[in-house]
């Protein structure tokens, strides 16, 4: 079944369809080649990928702050979070405020948000107020008392499994959280613009601490001309070809994001070129005129049921307009939507690992046991795995 996921920020609804994972491979090195009468000089390129250092998030006496995009933050109270299995705890730091009574503080929890506000001095001051908790809770289980100069929330989880890198969902703790979750598995961006994959990729890659690669550079690089005069020289087909041999080889690396051409000349506008795709989480980041989230669902829908190549991600990001200043709410918005997609199905970095172990084959999301041919279907009644 699909799952949507939305926000408001000029834009973008998220919306999941489809599951699928992938896992942990270490391969440093690969080569591309093809055999394509216009590389006839050019029969392989190598290149490399490192993993950058990834980064930690620190969790104790910062500043309330939530850059989602449903979040309201008035204060800046110094608070501690700190993540005890089923539970997590937010110590808010009152300083000089002077409470006379509990009857004083109030404390308003939902299943994704959180206000707390004091009556001082006569008026009413908001310390915290998000509708964007990291994950969801059950609000009647709230307990929150007082220690001295700290106000003590604690909150239990709905998913006592699920570690959490803050109190709220954020561009800091969806690369914390999300990271763990994804366990290796890449990313790759798909949808008519390659300037927004590319710049979206770039931006998941430093957030994640993942190598960011782009089809149109690779390809550029081995045919030593853009890819606008090679689709003149050659055609459509022919590039949509040599991306197929370079998303061949990017399916066995991890922690990557692939960022891939757009357009008809790109290999993801085409249905029969994904079976490589399906070794990441795939990320549609596309453009529409819808006016509203309900209508922007509906769009998505309809390109399903009209076999849109793109249908095929996971993951469809509508962006109701772009602008490069937006690039990290779009990159927050695919990441919450991946972090929805995996917590729905915690399995799916697991099976994406099997699913390029067995060859990449197709055969996703329902995989074939080893020893079917996707040529000729055999074995194909066999249970799926």
């Amino acid at each position: 079944m699909a799952t949507t996921a939305t926000t408001t920020v000029t834009a973008p609804v998220f919306f999941s369809s489809n599951p699928i994972r992938t896992t942990q491979f270490s391969l440093r090195k690969s080569s591309v080649s093809f055999e394509n009468p216009k590389l006839a000089a050019v029969t392989s390129i190598s290149f490399s990928i490192s993993r950058p250092a990834s980064k930690k998030l620190r969790l104790s006496n910062r500043k309330i702050r939530c850059n989602s995009f449903s979040t309201v933050s008035t204060d800046t109270t110094n608070y501690e979070f700190s993540d005890g299995s089923s539970e997590v705890e937010l110590r808010l730091k009152l300083g000089d405020r002077d409470i006379p009574s509990t009857r004083d503080i109030s404390v308003e929890a939902e299943e994704s948000s959180l206000a707390i506000r004091i009556k001082h001095s006569g008026s009413s001051m908001t310390l915290m107020e998000t509708s964007c908790l990291y994950e969801k809770i059950k609000p009647a289980e709230t307990i929150w008392y007082l220690d001295e100069d700290e106000l003590v929330v604690n909150l239990k989880k709905q998913d006592p499994d699920l570690k959490w890198p803050d109190i709220v969902e954020s561009w800091e703790s969806l690369t914390v959280g999300v990271l763990q979750l994804l366990k290796g598995t890449s990313i790759y961006l798909v949808g008519d613009s390659t300037e927004i994959n590319q710049k979206i990729s770039r931006e998941l890659a430093v957030g994640l601490g993942y190598t960011p690669l782009s089809t149109k550079e690779l390809l550029e690089a081995c045919a030593k001309e853009t890819i606008d005069s090679w689709v003149i020289a050659d055609g459509s087909d022919a590039v949509a070809e040599a991306e197929g041999a370079i998303l061949e080889s990017l399916s066995s690396h991890v922690r990557s994001v692939v960022a891939t051409l757009g357009g008809q000349h790109g290999a993801a506008g085409r249905a029969n070129n994904w079976r490589h795709l399906y070794a990441g989480f795939t990320v549609w980041l596309s453009q529409s005129e819808a006016k509203d989230e309900v209508s922007a669902k509906e769009e998505t829908k309809r390109h399903i049921r009209d076999g849109q190549a793109y249908s095929n991600a996971e993951v469809v990001v509508k962006l109701g307009g772009w602008d490069v200043a937006y690039s990290k709410s779009v990159a927050q918005a695919s990441l919450s939507a991946i972090k929805r997609l995996i917590l729905s199905d915690k399995n799916l970095p697991g099976k994406k690992g099997l699913y390029i172990r067995l060859g990449c084959r197709g055969d996703w999301p329902n995989i074939k046991p080893p020893g079917w041919d996707p040529t000729t279907g055999a074995d194909a009644s066999s249970p799926t795995l």
